[in-house]
């Protein structure tokens, strides 16, 4: 069995999101905290919260994967906005506890000519601070492209975050797209670059996956994500992911260029390449 499922919009709260997730097939999604590109966050709602949590019981959904605000920088130059940043995070995390035992995914940001060194130092600080006692959430890492100053584009960056946390409630979701930009070669050496992950991270870090193709070959640093089979990584890449046993158990959501009819096939696609 696996657990395959696609960004939903957050806007008629948690129930209606696992209400539609039922609909298009799914056991597992992902939702933005708050408007993806900006900072303002929806009300919050304790009872429609227990509904939802009642329904992903009730119908054994996996874990969800909440996604940061991509102007989230935790290791931008200007302080002001840093500070801000580290405050969201907080916030999110905050927010997050009403549905226990789910993921919060973020981009661990760009450092804007500051240097790797220390925008892997900001970011850590700001998860330290936000990973207060008792809040039931893992936080998550998501793999990069590399593109610009963007850190994350290494395992080893991400590994380096990592260790200057120094907490077992932060782990890593790997972006398909993302990890072939970046110049990891999933098409041709998937078991390698499992093994890489495994060497330089460990497995017992990775803890979700975002299904993408691209638009661009490997190595492109461009992040340009593609409908599955339409782009470079191609359908035998993610017959391979749905099936690799180290693989198969993790969280797989949806990040390609549709609406929901396309999401409800790229799902039924997935669960029909399963062995």
């Amino acid at each position: 069995m696996i657990y395959v499922g696609c960004h939903l919009s957050a806007a008629a709260g948690y129930e209606a999101m696992v209400r539609t997730a039922l609909d298009i097939g799914a056991n597992t999604f992902a939702f933005f905290t708050r408007n993806p590109r900006g900072s303002r966050a929806k009300r919050e709602d304790p009872a429609d919260a227990t509904a939802a949590v009642e329904l992903l019981e009730k119908n054994g959904f996996g874990p969800l994967v909440a996604h940061g605000a991509y102007t989230m920088n935790l290791c931008t130059a200007e302080p002001e906005a840093r500070a801000f940043a580290a405050e969201v995070l907080r916030d999110d995390l905050r927010r997050m506890a009403a549905i226990p035992g789910q993921y919060y995914n973020f981009h661990p940001g760009s450092h804007v000519g500051r240097g790797t060194e220390a925008g892997i130092a900001d970011i850590a600080a700001a998860l330290k601070k936000a990973l207060e006692p008792g809040y039931p959430v893992t936080v998550l890492l998501e793999t990069m492209a590399g593109k610009g100053s963007e850190i994350g584009g290494s395992f080893r960056e991400l590994k380096d975050i990592l260790d200057a946390v120094g907490s077992n409630r932060v782990g890593v979701c790997l972006d398909t797209c993302h990890v072939y930009d970046g110049g990891y070669d999933i098409v041709g050496n998937l078991d390698g670059v499992i093994a890489e992950f495994d060497a330089v991270i460990g497995l017992g870090r990775l803890k979700a996956l975002h299904i993408n193709d691209s638009k661009n070959p490997m190595g492109s640093r461009k992040d340009r994500h593609e409908c599955l089979g339409k782009g470079s990584l191609g359908y035998d890449t993610f017959r391979a992911i749905v099936n690799h046993p180290v693989l198969k158990g993790l969280p797989m959501i949806l990040e390609t260029p549709n609406e929901l009819p396309g999401y409800a096939e790229e799902i039924q696609w997935l669960r029909s390449a399963e062995n």
